[in-house]
């Protein structure tokens, strides 16, 4: 931790496969049992959303939903909801129905494959946002097709952060920035020795992690990163990665990394994704 009148307290946990960090000012100190909390409350919502342990809510929901309406935690229905709006402002590029597609290709293994078209084919009948019905009324979801399933890869990290900030905010907390592994960002308020007493962000190379591209200075803002070139395998001279275009079952091979700000974490990691994809192409 650094020293002086404006020094920062930097305050870091593993969660969702990756780092989670807030920096805060240490004259706000007396808030850092606060700070633990709102660490406990990421630990929860990967406790929730996670498909890769034995049991989560949304693996219920995973199991049940195509035979009868699961209802869902008020949160975690919210969260469904927002995925509802990003998948019909995108034309489909945001999905989080894809699992299907990441379990062919072999990303959900973290072990790149090249599957038959047979396989993509069969994949793609299990994937689409409009298979996910939302009753707001009763608040429950179902699937209108059997296999099914969802997965919050492309939005998690945001989402985390976002309710993290929310509990920073109630408990009186204004000014932090918050990482999750890096490419999802949210600032709130002031950096009081920053430029423009803004947090400084720096974005770096897809390919060469050691040079910065860009320097982005954020008060109350949201930033997404997607990229491709840290899973990815090769087959025949093409490079696959693990962001999959759900309306064609092909990963993107022109893009390696989109960076969108937005008012909520949320949004900019999933237009971040969403834009990887729009912005890309698939050579089947």
């Amino acid at each position: 931790m650094a020293t002086g009148p404006l020094a920062h307290v930097h305050a870091s946990r593993r969660a969702m496969a990756c780092e989670f960090a807030v920096q805060y000012h240490e004259a706000d100190n007396e808030l850092q049992h606060e700070v633990l909390s709102a660490f406990d409350l990421i630990d929860r919502i990967e406790a929730q959303l996670t498909i890769y342990r034995d049991h989560s809510e949304v693996i219920a929901i995973n199991q049940q939903a195509a035979r009868e309406p699961v209802e869902a935690d008020a949160d975690l229905f919210e969260l469904l909801l927002q995925c509802q709006q990003l998948h019909r402002e995108t034309d489909g590029a945001l999905d989080i129905t894809s699992g299907p597609l990441s379990r062919v290709w072999g990303f959900l293994e973290r072990a790149g494959r090249m599957p038959t078209e047979e396989e993509i084919a069969a994949a793609l009948e299990r994937v689409g946002g409009t298979y996910v019905v939302l009753d707001e009324a009763r608040q429950t979801v179902g699937f209108d097709e059997a296999g099914v399933e969802i997965n919050f890869n492309s939005i998690g990290k945001g989402y985390a952060l976002d309710r993290a900030a929310a509990a920073l905010d109630a408990s009186g907390l204004r000014d932090y920035l918050w990482h999750g592994g890096g490419s999802s960002v949210l600032a709130r308020g002031e950096n009081r020795s920053g430029q423009g007493n803004c947090w400084t962000v720096g974005l770096r190379h897809p390919l060469q992690p050691k040079l910065r591209l860009a320097e982005f200075h954020l008060r109350d803002r949201a930033l997404g990163t997607a990229g491709g070139a840290s899973q990815f395998f090769e087959q025949a001279g093409r490079r696959f990665s693990h962001i999959i275009d759900p309306r064609t079952g092909w990963p993107v091979e022109d893009v390696y990394s989109t960076t969108v700000l937005a008012p909520t974490a949320a949004w900019a990691d999933g237009l971040a994704t969403a834009f990887f994809l729009v912005l890309g192409f698939n050579l089947t």
